[in-house]
């Protein structure tokens, strides 16, 4: 492959990404919204163990689909390391690879701690 095909990957990947977030953002909302207005109070528990469930589920499936573009990230890198000759953005994409790292870790991490949060929220 050459570096404008590599590019075109990572940007792919970049943007599964983007697009993994947005459905967990949209649970976390009305989750907000609903827990903003105290309506867990009075619901009963099978509502609030599925209010749960439906964060777990939807929070998982974000995060292991952004962690499977984080790897297939890594390795776009590793391709575009070895092109001899990389523009100046090729160069920058390449050279992300500790960016990636923490990228990964962050996705995990803040996804236990806003899921936690929920939880809290939810049945605290």
């Amino acid at each position: 492959m050459d570096e404008k095909d590599l590019i075109k990957l990572w940007n792919g990947m970049r943007s599964q990404i983007i697009t993994a977030q947005m459905a967990p953002a949209l649970v976390l909302t009305a989750l907000v919204a609903l827990a903003s207005f105290d309506k867990f109070a009075d619901a009963s528990d099978a509502t609030k163990f599925l209010a749960v469930g439906v964060a777990a589920i939807t929070g998982i499936l974000s995060m292991m689909s952004q962690y499977a573009a984080v790897r297939e990230g890594q390795a776009v890198l590793v391709d575009l390391k070895s092109v001899k000759s990389k523009s100046e953005l090729g160069k920058q994409i390449a050279g992300s690879g500790d960016l990636l790292k923490i990228s990964a870790g962050a996705i995990i991490g803040f996804g236990f701690a806003v899921f936690a949060l929920v939880v809290w929220s939810i049945l605290g």
